[in-house]
């Protein structure tokens, strides 16, 4: 089993996937960047990252999520192929995305992509009251959700050689 919905007095932890969280961003013209400018605000699904035993025992106040979008989405505004979603995200081939199967019904959750290149802090207390007001979709399950956690650490602590190792043949 890779989801579950958790009871909504559960608390929040690791792998959970939380609908109309805020998230707050600069936006950046074509032309430049204003640094005066005011935040903009939007609505996201996200998915927490921030590690499972750290929310237990309530040692953090801010939380890390990622955002994740339907799939299908990603394909029809060409940020992603759909061929490349098939052959290598479903993988684990691609640093930066991590592919989540659809969810059964009753569970609204379709082929989506966690963007871990989109990573955002939010209040703790932000996501319990959007537990509180029903807005936890689900939640991804062990093995998968530390699965996602490795993809996630792979992604950023790759270190990169000045030039490939010299062979002989």
């Amino acid at each position: 089993m890779l989801y579950a919905t958790p009871a909504p007095e559960e608390r929040l932890s690791q792998g959970d996937i939380l609908d109309a969280c805020p998230i707050f961003g600069v936006e950046v013209p074509t032309t430049g960047v204003d640094l005066d400018a005011a935040p903009a605000r939007w609505r996201e699904r996200v998915v927490v990252l921030t590690q499972a035993c750290d929310l237990a025992q309530t040692k953090t106040t801010k939380v890390l999520v990622a955002l994740v979008q339907p799939a299908q989405l990603l394909v029809e505004r060409g940020i992603l192929k759909a061929v490349m979603i098939r052959d290598q995200l479903r993988r684990g081939l691609v640093y930066e995305w991590y592919f989540l199967p659809a969810a059964p019904p009753p569970i609204p959750l379709p082929e989506s992509i966690i963007d871990l290149r989109d990573l955002h802090t939010i209040p703790r207390a932000v996501l319990e009251r959007l537990i509180a007001d029903g807005k936890r979709v689900s939640r991804l399950l062990p093995p998968y959700r530390e699965h996602l956690a490795q993809h996630f650490a792979v992604t950023y602590m790759r270190i990169g050689l000045p030039a490939p190792y010299e062979t002989e043949s």
